[in-house]
């Protein structure tokens, strides 16, 4: 598992490294241009990142942004109070927040939350709902679904070759990997296999080109 490290102090950008390498691989840049080749090159279960980098105010949601798009997790990293965060950051929300100074177990435990959904999501693969199975329900045409209650531990989802749906679980942010085809989110597209994080509000337009299978697992906590 991967983690993006952005923070332009380079003292505090190693002292945090060597803490998430002991739970997860970790890729640290000081820099919003560093970020963004980062992002674009590759695929990450959190993206940790200070708000104010290299003296920018708003460089952190530069960041944000770009993670979003291509739906990483977003933690951000701040001296400031959450609601000084959330005034910079508005209307984007992150999907943790880490306030400066923090102790070795915060840090260690919101990565952790991150890493352990990864988990959850790729163990509830290993345990797929036969085809045949009365738990598939059709949630529009070319759409089924499986275990799609609000409160499910885990949901299935299969499209259909050109099937196109809008993501609507919005109460809670969720791990999805993507098994077989792929799928197209607001543009953005993704081929099997993929592991993608939707936030919580996010209710991105879903399409696919040769149908798509995909399990999907609420974040906890």
């Amino acid at each position: 598992m991967k983690v993006l490290l952005v923070e332009d102090d380079p003292s505090l950008r190693e002292g945090m490294g060597e803490l998430v390498s002991e739970l997860a691989d970790v890729q640290a840049v000081g820099t919003l241009d560093e970020a963004l080749r980062a992002l674009a090159a590759d695929r990450f279960e959190l993206v940790m990142t200070d708000m104010r980098i290299a003296g920018g105010h708003t460089d952190g949601r530069g960041v944000l942004e770009a993670a979003r798009r291509q739906r990483h997790p977003v933690a951000i990293v701040s001296a400031a109070s959450s609601d000084e965060v959330a005034q910079v950051l508005h209307p984007s929300v992150p999907d943790a927040l880490l306030i400066k100074p923090f102790q070795v177990d915060d840090i260690m435990e919101l990565v952790e939350r991150f890493l352990e959904l990864k988990r959850q999501v790729v163990a509830a693969a290993r345990e797929p709902v036969a085809g045949d199975s009365s738990e598939w329900i059709e949630l529009s045409p070319g759409v089924k679904g499986a275990g799609s209650e609000p409160d499910s531990a885990r949901t299935w989802m299969r499209l259909a070759a050109e099937a196109a749906f809008p993501w609507n679980r919005s109460r809670s942010a969720h791990g999805v990997l993507l098994l077989e085809g792929d799928l197209e989110l607001d543009s953005e597209r993704y081929a099997a296999p993929c592991y993608l994080f939707l936030s919580q509000g996010a209710s991105p337009q879903v399409k696919t080109r040769a149908g798509a299978l995909a399990v999907c697992v609420p974040l906890r906590g």
